[in-house]
């Protein structure tokens, strides 16, 4: 069997939506089947943000300094980088490329305007949408977090509007409102991927010449 190239997905939502916790829940179930094992992984992201309870540099983001971030935009590093309530978050070209060639199917968990710059590069591209079922569950997502001001919270539900407006420029479309029944459907979606035509077709090339065999 042959190694077809990874598939790139993009998760999008506004914040609170969930789509992280849907990304970790993923890795976690295809981590346990030794048929998905080390197939799937999370694109860690640079930020100039300050790190949150609980993360990780290298594990969470990569927590860059505002300067050092500019200059890897000057390098040319990043496949996308947008700046999100004054802070930078971007993407490394490289490390995806490399990612995607070793057969892994790799996530981003990024913004609509992340997902339109990488879609524009690089096609084959899913992405995805996860939408909140309302917008008085979202509110009360984000406040449950307890890690924002009541004024950040305000800006995040104002900028929800505007992330949501964008629904319609994704692939796919995930209602969160039934976590298990949100990460069934995304599952499928990445199943469906995969058992595309041309990925079938590289994994498969010798059984088909055997089975085409007069």
């Amino acid at each position: 069997m042959s190694q077809a190239p990874g598939n790139l997905f993009i998760l999008a939502a506004p914040s609170g939506a969930g789509k992280s916790s849907l990304i970790k829940a993923l890795l976690e179930r295809h981590a346990d089947s030794s048929m998905h094992s080390n197939q799937m992984q999370v694109s860690v992201s640079h930020t100039t943000r300050a790190p949150r309870p609980g993360e990780k540099d290298g594990v969470h983001y990569h927590f860059v300094s505002k300067e050092a971030f500019e200059a890897l935009i000057d390098k040319g590093v990043f496949f996308e980088w947008a700046e999100v309530f004054g802070n930078y978050y971007g993407t490394s070209r490289v490390v995806i490329e490399e990612t995607l060639q070793r057969g892994i199917d790799v996530f981003l968990d990024i913004d609509w305007q992340g997902a339109r710059q990488v879609k524009a590069q690089i096609p084959d591209t899913a992405t995805i949408f996860v939408a909140p079922p309302s917008k008085n569950e979202l509110l009360r997502r984000l406040t449950a977090r307890n890690q924002d001001s009541d004024a950040i919270i305000k800006q995040r539900m104002e900028k929800a509007v505007g992330e949501i407006s964008h629904y319609h420029e994704f692939d796919f479309i995930v209602i969160n409102d039934n976590f298990d029944a949100a990460l069934e459907e995304l599952d499928s979606i990445v199943s469906a991927r995969r058992l595309r035509k041309e990925k079938q077709i590289i994994r498969h090339e010798e059984l088909f010449d055997n089975l085409l065999a007069k």
